[in-house]
This record gives structure tokens, sequence and C-alpha cells, in this order.
């Protein structure tokens, strides 16, 4: 399984990344994050249990979370949960009209058998829908504070 999810961001990039890192932050301001609790905490690596509601229904997964400051990344891998051994990856690039900002998740399911099926339920309803309403709040929440005035 392999789904992209990206959106334009118009706030300074360093901004943006720092506030895909911050795991903290995310349950204030995405309404679809239940929590984040953390199992392990560095600088730059964390394990984490991550909860998050698609329509209603819960959903949580453990990741091992690396914050790559020199390569701009925010990479996560699921350790837990229906999407084991996933590998999500988040860059930041310049573009003409902002920062272009892209979520890869990329699955080998363990059951080829189920995977088309797999693909569609946890794919789509779930890692595609959930990635976007996160890439759309997080716009908001770093655009809105790109462009406060202040005295």
């Amino acid at each position: 399984m392999h789904k992209t999810n990206s959106i334009v961001m118009r706030a300074p990039k360093m901004s943006i990344f720092e506030t895909a890192a911050n795991l903290e932050l995310w349950p204030k301001i995405l309404p679809h994050y239940r929590y984040i609790r953390y199992l392990k905490r560095s600088p730059d690596r964390n394990v984490v249990v991550m909860a998050a509601t698609r329509s209603g229904i819960p959903i949580s997964w453990t990741s091992e979370q690396v914050i790559d400051r020199e390569k701009l990344e925010v990479r996560f891998h699921h350790l837990k949960a229906f999407t084991k051994g996933m590998r999500v990856i988040w860059t930041f690039q310049d573009a003409p009209n902002g920062v272009l900002v892209e979520i890869k998740h990329d699955l080998t399911f363990r059951v080829n058998f189920f995977a088309p099926i797999a693909d569609k339920i946890i794919g789509d309803v779930f890692i595609y829908n959930i990635a976007n309403k996160t890439l759309r709040c997080m716009k908001s929440y770093v655009e809105t504070r790109a462009n406060k005035v202040t005295a």
C-alpha cells in the first residue's frame, strides 16, 4: 500500500516543520487526534501511542517518531496495531506559492491475500482520510500564526 497526501501551506518552512514534529501540540490543533502518549522521549526520537478518530471510530497505534532536522523530515515507523511495519515520511519542499507538505505512507501487508481489501479499508478509509484532515488542520494553524499581526 502506498498513499500520498499533500497540501501547500503559506507559512515559514521551519515553523511548519516544527509544528509537524511537535506531537504534544497535535491533540490541541488537530480535532481528530484524541491523545499522544510518550513511551520514550528524546529531542529527535520518540516512541508514542497515537490515538485519533475517523468519523467517530476510535483508532490507536504505537509508533516510533524520528525528527531529522538535517534532512527536514519527520518519519514514523508503526510498531503495533493493524498498521505494524508501516513507514510514514513527512517532507517539506519550497513551492512557488508556499511550502509543499507531503505525507507518504508505505505498508506491505503481512497477508498478501487480504492486501486489496486492506488497502481499501486501512489505506483509503482510515489513513488517507486522517492524513488529509491532519494536513488541512495543520495548514489552518500555521497560516493563522504566520499571518498574525503583532504590535
